[in-house]
C-alpha cells in the first residue's frame, strides 16, 4: 500500500502549497495597500534630498495656508483640516493691503538624503514672524516691527529646517502684516550657499537705490543749511516753512535709506517710526508745508486773495487729516491713512492744475511765480509719469511705497526743492535790492532833513524865547495853585483829625452812661435783667466801636443800633419809658446812608433828660424817618419830657461834669459838611416855647444823600 501513502503525501504537499500561496497573496495585497497609503501621505509632504544643492525652489504648491485671527497664538489651536492649498496669497512683488494680513503656513518636509543638513525656509521680509519648528525646538519670534536695537533683521527672516536622514517634520510659520503694503511673499528653500548668493543679489539691487537716496539726502542737507543761514540773516516765514519742508523730506527719505533690504539702518532702534512717518510725512511735506510756503512766498494775501483763502483753508484741512491719520495709525489702522492720502492726491489733481494755469497767466507781473510754478510742475508731472509707468503689479496708486521705478519720484522731489530754493534766493535778492534802495532814499532824506533842521533851529530859537516868558508865567500860576491845593489838603486832613478826636469823646461818654445802667441792675440784684442787659450792652459796644471807625453807615444799621440802645434804656427805666421808631415804607433802609453816631447823642439826651417829667407817668420817645425830597432824608426825634429850658434849670450835675453829646454831634455835622460838601442841618425845638401847656423836645435832622 505504498501508493496510497504517496498520494496522501502529495495531497498534503498540495495543501501546504495552497496555504503558502495564500500567504504570499496576502502579503502582496498588504504591500499594495501600504504602497497606496505611503503615496497618500506623500501628497502633503515635500520629499527633498538635503545633500543636493538647494537654491530657491518654488514651494507654493507644497505650503498649506490658513487665514488666522488675533486669538490664535499657537498651531495647537488650529484644526489640521483648516489648512488649505491657496497660491493666491503669494506674490513676487510688493502688494497693496486693504486690511491686516494674518496668515499661518504649514510645510511638511522629509529628508531623502543620507546626511543631516540644515536648509533655510524664506518667505520674504515681513512685519511679524513666528516660526514653530518640531519639538524639542522652541518657537522664534522676529519681524521688522518686533526686532529692536542690535538685531540683524537680514539673518532672522530665513528660518532653519534641520532633519536627519529619512526624517520628516511639520513646520509652521505665522505671518502678520499690518502696513498698507506687503513685501514680496514667496516661500522658497535655500542651502547655505544659495542663501548667500540670494543675499548678495538683493544687496546689489539695494546699493543703487541707496546711492540715489544718499545723494538726495546730501543735497537736502545742504539746502537746509543754506536756508537756515538765510533765515538767521533775514528772518522770513517763507524760509522757515521751507526749512520745515526740507526737514520733513530728510526724515522721510532717511527712513528709506537701507543698506540691506528692510534693515532700517538709521532707525532700527524704533522701527514703528517708519509707520508713523509715512503717510503723515507725505501729507505734511507735499501739502501742508507746500501750501504754507506758497502762501507766504508768493504773498497771496496782497496779490491774490481768493487763492490765499484756498491755500489757507487747504492747509487747515490737511493739518486735520494729519492728526486723524496719526490717530488711526496709533490705533493700529494703517490702511485708512493710505486711502486718505490716495484720495487727497486724486481730488487735488484738478485744483492744482487749475491753480498752475492761473499762476502761469500772472507770471509776467510776478517773477517769483515762475520758480514756484516750475518746481510744482516738475513734481506734479514726474509723479504722474511714475505712477502711470509703474512696473509694480499694483493698481494706479500715488503711494511711493508701491511705485517703481523709484528714481523718477526722487528726481521730481529734487527738482521741486531746487526750484523752490532758487526762488527763495531770488526773493532774498529782491529784498536785499529793496533794502538798498530804501537805504539810499533814507540817506537822501537825511540830507534834506539836515537842511530843514538848520532852518528849524533858527525858528526854534525864536520860539523858545517867546515861550520862555510864557512858561515862567505859567510856572508862577502853577505854584500858586499848588499852594492853594496844599492848603485845601491840609484843611481836609485837619478836619479828619478833629473828627477822630470827636469820636474819641463820644465813645467814653456813651460807655459811661451805659455802665451806670448796668450798675443799677446789679445793685437791685436783678440778675436775669442784668444778664440780658450785659448781652445787649456787649453788642452795643461792638457796634459802637465799629461805627466809630466809619464815616457813614446804612440806615438799617442805624435803626438796629437805636432799637438795641432804647431797649436797654427801657429795661433800666422799667415801666416809666416807651419808644416808637417809624420808617416811611418808601425808604430803602439798606441803600440809604447816614453819618455814623450822629443820631445817638440826641436820642441819649432825650432819654436821660426827657424822661424826668413828673407830670406824666410814662415818658414817650418817638423817632420818625421820612423822605422830604428824592435826595433828602429827615429824622425827627420827639419826646414828652420837661423840655430843654427846664432841664437846664433843674440840672444838678457837678460843675466838672459836662454833657457834651449834642455839642459833639453839631461839631461832627459841621466837619462832615466840610469834608464831603454836604448840607446836614440840625434844628432843636422846645415844645414849651410854642405852647405852654405842652412840654418836650423836637429835634429835626436833615441828611442829604450823596
Amino acid at each position: 500500500m505504498p501508493w496510497p501513502r504517496r498520494s496522501t503525501n502529495c495531497m498534503n504537499l498540495l495543501n501546504n502549497r495552497s496555504l503558502v500561496n495564500r500567504l504570499v497573496f496576502t502579503c502582496l495585497l498588504f504591500c499594495c495597500a501600504l504602497h497606496h497609503s505611503v503615496n497618500a501621505v506623500a501628497q502633503d509632504t515635500l520629499a527633498i534630498d538635503f545633500n543636493a544643492p538647494v537654491c530657491g525652489p518654488d514651494l507654493r504648491a507644497h505650503v498649506q495656508v490658513f487665514r488666522g485671527s488675533p486669538d490664535i497664538e499657537t498651531p495647537a489651536g488650529i484644526p489640521a483640516e483648516a489648512f488649505q492649498y491657496d497660491t493666491s496669497v503669494f506674490h513676487s512683488r510688493k502688494k497693496a493691503l486693504t486690511s491686516v494680513n494674518d496668515l499661518w503656513l504649514r510645510l511638511n518636509i522629509r529628508n531623502t538624503g543620507d546626511k543631516t543638513r540644515t536648509l533655510y525656509f524664506f518667505t520674504g521680509w515681513h512685519e511679524q514672524l513666528t516660526w514653530f519648528p518640531p519639538a524639542p525646538h522652541q518657537p522664534v519670534a522676529t519681524g521688522l516691527m518686533i526686532d529692536r536695537r542690535g538685531v540683524q533683521r537680514w539673518d532672522r527672516s530665513a528660518f532653519p529646517v534641520q532633519l536627519g536622514p529619512g526624517q520628516a517634520g511639520t513646520f509652521y510659520l505665522h505671518i502678520v502684516n499690518n502696513f498698507y503694503r506687503e513685501n514680496n511673499f514667496m516661500p522658497v528653500l535655500f542651502d547655505e550657499v544659495g542663501y548667500a548668493e540670494f543675499r548678495q543679489q538683493q544687496t546689489d539691487g539695494y546699493k543703487r537705490e541707496v546711492l540715489v537716496i544718499q545723494v538726495l539726502i546730501g543735497m537736502l542737507l545742504v539746502l537746509l543749511s543754506i536756508t537756515i543761514i538765510n533765515y538767521i540773516q533775514l528772518p522770513d516765514r517763507s524760509s522757515l516753512y521751507f526749512a520745515a519742508y526740507l526737514l520733513g523730506l530728510i526724515v522721510y527719505f532717511t527712513l528709506r535709506l537701507e543698506t540691506k533690504p528692510y534693515q532700517l539702518s538709521f532707525f532700527h532702534f524704533c522701527p514703528m517710526f517708519k509707520y508713523y512717518w509715512d503717510t503723515p510725512a507725505m501729507m505734511f511735506c507735499f501739502y501742508l508745508m507746500y501750501m504754507l510756503f506758497g502762501n507766504v512766498f508768493l504773498s497771496l494775501r496782497e496779490r491774490y486773495p481768493l487763492m490765499e483763502k484756498i491755500y489757507r483753508y487747504g492747509a487747515m484741512a490737511t493739518a486735520a487729516l494729519i492728526v486723524v491719520s496719526i490717530t488711526l495709525i496709533a490705533l493700529g489702522n494703517y490702511q485708512v491713512p493710505a486711502l486718505i492720502y490716495t484720495w487727497m492726491y486724486y481730488i487735488t489733481l484738478v485744483p492744482l492744475g487749475i491753480s498752475f494755469i492761473a499762476m502761469a497767466r500772472r507770471s509776467r507781473h510776478h517773477p517769483l511765480i515762475r520758480f514756484f510754478l516750475f518746481g510744482s510742475i516738475c513734481l506734479y508731472v514726474l509723479s504722474i509719469y511714475a505712477f502711470i509707468t509703474n512696473t509694480e503689479p499694483v493698481s494706479f496708486t500715488p503711494l511711493p511705497e508701491l511705485v517703481a521705478p523709484y528714481n523718477i519720484l526722487v528726481l521730481g522731489v529734487l527738482l521741486h526743492v531746487l526750484f523752490f530754493a532758487a526762488g527763495l534766493s531770488y526773493r532774498n535778492k529782491l529784498v536785499h535790492q529793496e533794502k538798498t534802495k530804501t537805504q539810499e532814499m533814507l540817506i537822501k532824506q537825511l540830507n534834506k532833513n539836515k537842511d530843514l533842521q538848520r532852518k528849524l533851529n533858527v525858528q526854534l530859537e525864536e520860539l523858545v524865547k517867546e515861550q520862555t516868558t510864557e512858561i515862567l508865567r505859567k510856572k508862577m500860576e502853577l505854584e500858586e495853585q499848588r499852594k492853594l491845593q496844599l492848603d485845601i489838603e491840609y484843611s481836609k486832613k485837619l478836619a479828619e483829625i478833629e473828627l477822630k478826636a470827636i469820636r474819641a469823646q463820644i465813645n467814653p461818654h456813651f460807655i459811661f452812661n451805659c455802665l451806670n445802667s448796668i450798675q443799677l441792675f446789679v445793685m437791685q440784684r436783678d440778675f436775669e435783667h442784668a444778664q440780658k442787659y450785659l448781652s445787649d450792652f456787649s453788642y452795643l459796644i461792638r457796634k459802637t466801636l465799629d461805627f466809630s471807625r466809619r464815616n457813614f453807615i446804612s440806615l438799617a444799621d442805624e435803626i438796629t443800633y437805636l432799637n438795641t440802645y432804647l431797649g436797654l434804656e427801657k429795661m433800666r427805666f422799667e415801666h416809666k419809658m416807651s419808644y416808637e421808631i417809624t420808617v416811611d415804607p418808601v425808604i430803602a433802609t439798606a441803600e440809604l446812608e447816614v453819618p455814623a453816631m450822629l443820631l445817638q447823642p440826641y436820642v441819649e439826651n432825650a432819654v436821660k433828660h426827657g424822661m424826668n417829667n413828673d407830670d406824666r407817668a410814662c415818658g414817650l420817645l418817638t423817632i420818625i424817618f421820612r423822605m422830604t425830597a428824592p435826595d433828602m432824608l429827615e429824622c425827627v426825634i420827639e419826646d414828652n419830657g420837661i423840655g430843654i429850658e427846664r432841664s437846664k434849670a433843674l440840672r444838678t450835675l457837678p460843675s466838672h461834669h459836662q454833657s457834651s453829646g449834642m455839642e459833639i454831634s453839631l461839631n461832627r455835622a459841621e466837619l462832615l459838611n466840610k469834608m464831603y460838601n454836604t448840607d446836614i442841618q440840625i434844628e432843636i425845638i422846645d415844645k414849651s416855647g410854642k405852647q405852654a401847656s405842652d412840654s418836650g423836645t423836637i429835634i429835626k435832622i436833615l441828611i442829604p444823600q450823596l
